[in-house]
C-alpha cells in the first residue's frame, strides 16, 4: 500500500514515515520544503503545503491511504482531492481537547470533512505532546539547567509521539479501526516538577525548578519565540481554546486524578504506553546541546 503522509517533519509525521517504513509500505511525504526535510532513505518526498490543495494533485496520484495533518480552512478541499485520486483511507491527526468538547474551530471541522467524505476514516485525538516539555524548557536547561514554570504541582498525563505514530501508522494500513476516534494520552498522571526530575535522571544531572508568576512565565516563552511564543498565552491560562481571555489561576482549581487512568496506546497496540521518562531518555541528547 502507498501512504501519503502530510505534515511529514512534524514530531508525530517522522515517526509515522518510520513505522510504515518498518512495515514494509511505500511512503509518500509531502513538505513545503523537500530540500531541507532530511526524511529517510525510501521516502518518495513531494512538495506541497496543505493551505494550497492543488499543490497535492502530485503526491496523491496512486496513494490509497493518507495521514492528515489539521489544516481546517482547505480540509474539505484536501479530501475531496484524496478522494478523487483513489485515496480510501484518511488517518486524521486531531487533539483530544475535541473529545473534551474544548476544540470546535480548528481540529474538529478537519474531522468533519473527513467523516463527510464518504472515505474510510479513524481520529487520532493525542492529549498533552511530552515533546512540548522540550520546546518549552528546552532552552533554559541547555543553558542554565534551570526550569521555570508557574505551577510545579500541575499535573497531566504526557504523551510520548511514538505512541502517537504508532496508532497512526497501524490505522492507516490494519483493517478495523475504520469509524474510531482514539483519544491517547500518556499512561501516567506527573507534575510538572516529577517531569523536570525524570528529565534530569535521563541527563544524570540535577536541574533547578525555580517557580515564577504566570506572567513571568509568559514573558520568558515570548523572549523565546517559536512555539514557546506561539502558544503562551493558552498553555499558561491566559485565553482558553478558542482564544477567549481566561484567568490563569481558575485551571489551579482543577484535579485531573478525579479522571481517574485516561486511554493511552495500548488500548490500540496491545503494548504498553510509552512512559515519560522513557521519552526523556529519548530526547536527552536534545536537552544536553
Amino acid at each position: 500500500m502507498t501512504v501519503l503522509v502530510t505534515g511529514a517533519t512534524g514530531n508525530v509525521g517522522r515517526n509515522v514515515i518510520r513505522f510504515l517504513l518498518e512495515k514494509g509500505h511505500a511512503v509518500r511525504a509531502l513538505t513545503r520544503d523537500p530540500r531541507s526535510a532530511q526524511l529517510p532513505a525510501g521516502v518518495e518526498v513531494f512538495p506541497g503545503d496543505l493551505r494550497r490543495p492543488q499543490s497535492l494533485t502530485a503526491a496523491l496520484e496512486g496513494a490509497r491511504a493518507m495521514f492528515l495533518f489539521p489544516v481546517a480552512a482547505t480540509a474539505k478541499e484536501v479530501v475531496a482531492l484524496a478522494g478523487a485520486a483513489g485515496v480510501r483511507r484518511v488517518v486524521v491527526l486531531s487533539s483530544g481537547a475535541v473529545t473534551g468538547g474544548l476544540d470546535t474551530g480548528f481540529h474538529l471541522p478537519v474531522e468533519q470533512a473527513v467523516e463527510a467524505s464518504g472515505l474510510e476514516w479513524t481520529h487520532v485525538r493525542p492529549g498533552e505532546f511530552a515533546t512540548n516539555k522540550l520546546a518549552l524548557w528546552g532552552p533554559s536547561i541547555r543553558a542554565e539547567r534551570t526550569v521555570r514554570d508557574p505551577d510545579p504541582d500541575a499535573a497531566w498525563y504526557p504523551v510520548h509521539e511514538r505512541d502517537i505514530a504508532e496508532v497512526a501508522a497501524l490505522a492507516l494500513t490494519e483493517d478495523g479501526h475504520t469509524g474510531r476516534a482514539y483519544t491517547l494520552n500518556g499512561p501516567e498522571l506527573l507534575s510538572r516538577r516529577r517531569q523536570v526530575e525524570l528529565i534530569a535522571e535521563a541527563l544524570g544531572e540535577e536541574i533547578r525548578f525555580e517557580v515564577v508568576s504566570p506572567h513571568e512565565a509568559r514573558e520568558i516563552y515570548l523572549r523565546q519565540g517559536g512555539f514557546a511564543a506561539e502558544n503562551a498565552d493558552f498553555l499558561l491560562g491566559f485565553e482558553d481554546y478558542s482564544g477567549q481571555a481566561t484567568d490563569p489561576d481558575a485551571a489551579l482549581d482543577f484535579d485531573p486524578a478525579a479522571l481517574g487512568p485516561l486511554p493511552t496506546a495500548q488500548d490500540v497496540t496491545g503494548r504498553p504506553a510509552r512512559t515519560f521518562a522513557r521519552w526523556a531518555r529519548d530526547h536527552a541528547e536534545e536537552f544536553r546541546r
